[in-house]
This record gives structure tokens, sequence and C-alpha cells, in this order.
């Protein structure tokens, strides 16, 4: 049985978004002042296009009107995407991430900055970048071996159809 409002929310609200398509990834209530704020963060493997966000805000907006999930009082729906520097927490989350270039603590202690080239259920192979013209070399990482990632934002990222062309 649920405990908080974002649990109920999440219980309430996931089916909807899992019907357009999306995985619901993220649930946040805030207080800003005396109005509060819902965030709904919904992405896929194909990621959410604006139509997508629209869409899912719809739905979820009608569902909150018909029911009292969000009680008495204002509040504010904000429905978007994780973003371009999103942080890696599931294993849908790194399969997304395939070809981009990842950021990594490691539980060990230090840091790992990497694209991801596969991941299977039992870890990621990476490559990383050569430095000061050495050439970059591959490494396994187990999932147990990173404690935190998060994709960082490449402003000359070439795309994979770019570079078949």
């Amino acid at each position: 049985m649920s405990t908080t409002q974002s649990e109920r929310l999440r219980e309430l609200l996931e089916p909807l978004v899992t019907a357009q398509g999306l995985d619901l990834e993220e649930i946040a209530l805030d207080s800003v002042g005396r109005k509060r704020v819902l965030r709904v963060v919904v992405d896929s493997d194909s990621g959410a296009d604006l139509d997508a966000v629209a869409d899912v805000s719809r739905a979820l907006s009608a569902k909150l009107d018909e029911t009292d999930a969000m009680g008495e009082g204002e509040y504010t729906l904000e429905v978007g995407t994780p973003g371009a520097e999103r942080p890696l927490k599931e294993h849908r989350h790194y399969a997304r991430a395939v070809d981009r270039l990842v950021k990594f603590q490691l539980t060990e202690g230090g840091e790992l900055v990497a694209r991801i080239l596969e991941v299977d259920d039992d870890g990621l192979d990476v490559e990383v970048p050569g430095v000061k013209g050495r050439k970059a070399t591959s490494r396994r990482l187990a999932f147990s071996e990173i404690d935190k990632a998060r994709v960082q934002v490449e402003f000359n990222r070439k795309d994979k159809k770019e570079e078949e062309a």
C-alpha cells in the first residue's frame, strides 16, 4: 500500500503514461510559495517528442481533474523529458545512452568518461577516448562498479547516420 502522495500519484498516473508508449521516469511534488508544482518526467527508447509530451500532459491533467489525488488548492502540472545531461539509474537508461559519452563515478573511487558501446544484463562495454594522440581503448564495466552515471553534452558529436554516409 502506498504511503506517500508521490507513490499514490505514480500508481494513478503510470498506466496513463504507459498507454501513451512512454515510461514514467520521475514524479516530484514541490511547493513554490503557496502553490504546488507537480513535475512529471517521461521518456521512451526512441525519445519523447513535443507532441507525445503534449498528449500525455493532457491525459494526466484530465485524470488529475477527475480525481482528488492533488487534494484541494491550486497546482501546476509540468510534464517534460529528462534533458540532455540525464542521470543513468536503470538498465533502460543505459540502453538508451548507447553511443553517448557518459561520465561515470566509480564505486571504488575515481571517474571515467567513456562512450557506451553496448549494454547487456551484466554491464557495459565502453570506449575510453584517447588522450594526446593515443588511441581509444575498450573497457568492460559491471553495473556493480558504477556509483553514478550522467550523459555528457557533446557539441561536436557526429550522428551515426553522418558517419555512415
